[in-house]
């Protein structure tokens, strides 16, 4: 559009109006399909060219008490309407006055000089609009323990987290409080979004995908609860398909910290991870192929991966790891980092994983240093879930993990030694 011809005629606030016209068009569109809603196409337009309309007034006469104004009546205009017809429907509108009011402040948002973040929210309340059949079903299907897992979630990230000190400690300068905590936050989110994923889908939407969300929680985990369900009549196959599944996630999630701690060292540490998978994936899909289809799946009993708790042992875990191999690195080179790998590697390969990328960006580490201590930490971990698998579930479902598993830690292991040295 021609801003100098606009200028020129005195229209030059026109492209303002005219997205507050398309931004309450889409909202209205929404709720004009709505039969118990009192606004529509309409209303939502004639509301945010009004929100659009008010900001120029008030920006022009200096009086912010008009914006307040007209946000006022609006409000009261769409209660009045929800009270008057209150015998005629059970739907209070409440949901359709906020959306009114939001619909109005966008409009005033786009006067203001913000056209792109009153598009992107107009886009997203009609998308919550739209999806309250999804959203309510999603609310109920959620336990109160999953809603404590939320909270608990946000009480990491959004209490404890912004209080914490940004500041290296420590005879190595290695411990940050902020980072230590910040790590813990990632992993908790990831162990959050895979654990609400179990619990919505359960067991009916196939094997691949419980064990893909079961390893995304913890592999050992399921690992462990599938083991014992392998000694269960036709349960066998069955649960090495669900194990190999939830241990291919492992490589894929480390790519994932890398990729978000330290994006760096990702070229290098990506085709270890990705030979571990590739080589473990082969494995997994023979014997998925030869399964058969089962009916019953029971979900992994796994504790809530955010409770305060497991964070603060998490935390205080990745700040061990952290400083012994900081020490170690600097006393006995790079075996002492090693050794820490191997030992934390059994049981969690996130905090050594998470320890040495701190260390390779504080350059206390070389880049196949920091590699191999990853891949060392990978094959530990794959070494203790398949003795775990051995030992729980027998021999028969040994059998069927140990080529995959050990297929995935030989794939990490000879990528890394073509890496250049």
């Amino acid at each position: 559009m021609n801003i100098g011809f606009l200028e020129s005629t005195g229209l030059a606030p026109l492209p303002a109006f005219l997205t507050s016209l398309a931004l309450g068009l889409l909202i209205g569109l929404e709720r004009e399909r709505n039969p118990e809603s009192k606004a529509g196409l309409r209303t939502f337009a004639l509301v945010a060219l009004l929100g659009t309309l008010c900001a120029l007034i008030a920006g022009k006469t200096g009086s912010a008490w008009i914006l307040a104004a007209g946000l006022i009546l609006v409000g009261l205009m769409m209660i009045a309407a929800y009270t008057r017809a209150s015998g005629e429907a059970a739907d209070p509108g409440t949901t359709s006055v906020a959306a009114v009011c939001v619909c109005y402040s966008l409009g005033a948002l786009i006067w203001l000089g913000y056209p792109r973040l009153a598009v992107m929210l107009g886009v997203i309340t009609t998308m919550l609009l739209y999806f309250k059949p999804e959203l309510r079903g999603l609310s109920r299907s959620l336990t109160r323990q999953d809603l404590l897992s939320i909270l608990q979630f946000a009480a990491l990230s959004f209490v404890i987290l912004p209080v914490l000190p940004d500041q290296n400690y420590g005879p190595y300068n290695a411990l940050n409080p902020y980072q230590i905590w910040l790590m813990v936050v990632l992993i908790s989110g990831i162990s959050l979004a895979g654990y609400i994923a179990l619990r919505i889908t359960g067991g009916r939407h196939g094997v691949l995908l419980l064990g893909l969300m079961g390893g995304m929680v913890s592999s050992t985990a399921t690992s462990m609860v599938y083991a014992r369900h392998a000694r269960d009549p036709g349960m066998l196959q069955l649960a090495a398909v669900v194990i190999l599944t939830a241990n291919l996630v492992v490589p894929a999630r480390l790519a994932v910290l890398a990729g978000i701690v330290s994006p760096a060292i990702l070229p290098l540490l990506l085709p270890a991870l990705a030979g571990a998978l590739v080589c473990g994936a082969a494995g997994t899909l023979y014997w998925w192929r030869k399964l058969s289809r089962q009916t019953v799946l029971e979900l992994p009993e796994i504790r809530n991966p955010t409770e305060i708790r497991t964070a603060l042992g998490f935390g205080l875990l990745f700040g061990l790891v952290l400083f012994f191999s900081a020490w170690l690195s600097d006393a006995a080179g790079s075996r002492g980092l090693y050794a820490v790998a191997l030992v934390s590697g059994l049981t969690d390969v996130d905090a050594i994983t998470l320890s040495t990328l701190r260390l390779y960006d504080l350059g206390k580490l070389q880049p196949l240093e920091a590699v191999s201590a990853v891949v060392l930490a990978l094959v530990s971990n794959i070494a203790f879930k398949l003795g775990l698998v051995l030992t729980v579930g027998g021999a028969a479902l040994a059998r069927r993990c140990a080529p995959p598993m050990l297929a995935a830690a030989a794939g990490a292991g000879v990528v890394i030694a073509f890496l250049p040295g």
